[in-house]
């Protein structure tokens, strides 16, 4: 029997909450994204996203390169519209009150939500949540991104390595971490079929902390982690600092492409920054945190193994092992059944001897 593993296209993957986009990167126009290996296009319609498959059903032709027009979604190969449900509204090469294919609709996505400044898209009706940071707006806290990253890498193994807390010493020795806390404290996992809650207090090196070049407090502090899963790839963290005081919370949201590869979404929100300039000098610091994890994750398998036996584990791994259980346990839900899509209005008569006639074509 084969072992089990999870690639980044698995059908069982699209019975979930997937980050897309962030919320400001879809404007005016249309914007084509990919999840799970297939394309589909956003767009906001009146005033709310919608995403469907990135076909138009008269000839294939992604409806990313059209427009939005009159609140409709326009094909820029003919013109079709399509109103925010998916219906088609208009053909002009039949002119106006013509009766339209009930064929002549888009497979819309099964849910589409704006939350935390990400757009979330569910292929088929999800099953978890979506993740919650409450600091990300909150009174007192300064909010900023990385820039979405695309990587070359597994969905699962990223957020694997967001929950790795025993590999602080060594790929994170040039940031935060100090070679001395190699050793592992107790970690405390509260468990959901879907999501689980790690807690967690480590030794650090806080180079951030300004009382640290003054002597004021020593470079080795302590830091206690508080770690929110939602499956399959979301995670928030908040991070107290004990000694400097100040709350980092950070939202870690992995978008599955395609096989191999990911786009990944990093959002910080902190109380302890006392200007835009210091929150940008965090996401400068967070940016370095995340390329020191991505020059190790890019030379990992493109898969996540999820039968344990396949990897060696110890007492360090009880977080990440609580992972591939949730990992496993979706997996071993299957693929749910695509979004049912209902034709409506009557059907084309399309003449047996005859096609419509246009300009400069003639009857045939």
């Amino acid at each position: 029997m084969a072992s089990r593993s999870l690639a980044n296209d698995d059908p069982a993957l699209a019975g979930w909450w997937h980050p897309v986009a962030r919320a400001d990167e879809l404007g005016a126009t249309p914007r084509a994204v990919e999840l799970l290996g297939r394309r589909w296009v956003l767009a906001r319609l009146d005033g709310a996203p919608v995403a469907f498959e990135d076909r138009c059903p008269h000839r294939q032709a992604p409806l990313s390169a059209g427009r939005v027009v009159d609140e409709t979604l326009e094909c820029a190969y003919h013109g079709w519209r399509f109103a925010p449900g998916g219906a088609c509204a208009l053909i002009p090469a039949l002119g106006a009150g013509a009766t339209l294919p009930g064929r002549a609709r888009l497979r819309p996505a099964a849910a589409v939500r704006e939350h935390l400044g990400v757009l979330w898209l569910a292929p088929s009706t999800p099953r978890g949540a979506l993740p919650e940071l409450a600091e990300v707006g909150a009174a007192g806290f300064r909010t900023g991104w990385l820039e979405p990253a695309p990587a070359a890498v597994s969905a699962g193994l990223m957020i694997d390595n967001f929950l790795d807390v025993a590999h602080f010493p060594f790929l994170h020795a040039g940031t935060f971490a100090t070679v001395e806390a190699t050793g592992m404290g107790e970690v405390r996992v509260d468990s959901g079929p879907w999501h689980f809650t790690a807690r967690y207090e480590h030794p650090f090196a806080n180079r951030e902390d300004p009382a640290v070049a003054t002597g004021a407090r020593p470079l080795v502090q302590r830091r206690r982690l508080t770690y929110r899963y939602e499956a399959p790839f979301s995670v928030t963290l908040r991070i107290e600092y004990v000694e400097a005081g100040g709350v980092n919370s950070i939202g870690f949201f992995v978008q599955p492409v395609g096989p191999g590869s990911c786009r990944l979404y990093t959002v910080i929100s902190r109380n302890d920054l006392a200007d835009d300039a210091a929150l940008a000098d965090a996401l400068a610091f967070e940016q370095r945190v995340l390329d020191e994890d991505l020059a190790l994750q890019v030379r990992l398998p493109p898969a996540m193994p999820l039968d344990l036996t396949e990897e060696v584990h110890t007492r360090a791994d009880l977080v990440t092992i609580e992972l591939r259980r949730v990992l496993g346990r979706l997996v071993g839900a299957g693929a749910p059944a695509p979004p049912e899509v209902v034709d409506g209005g009557e059907e084309d008569p399309v003449p047996a001897r005859s096609v419509a006639s246009g300009p400069g074509r003639p009857e045939a």
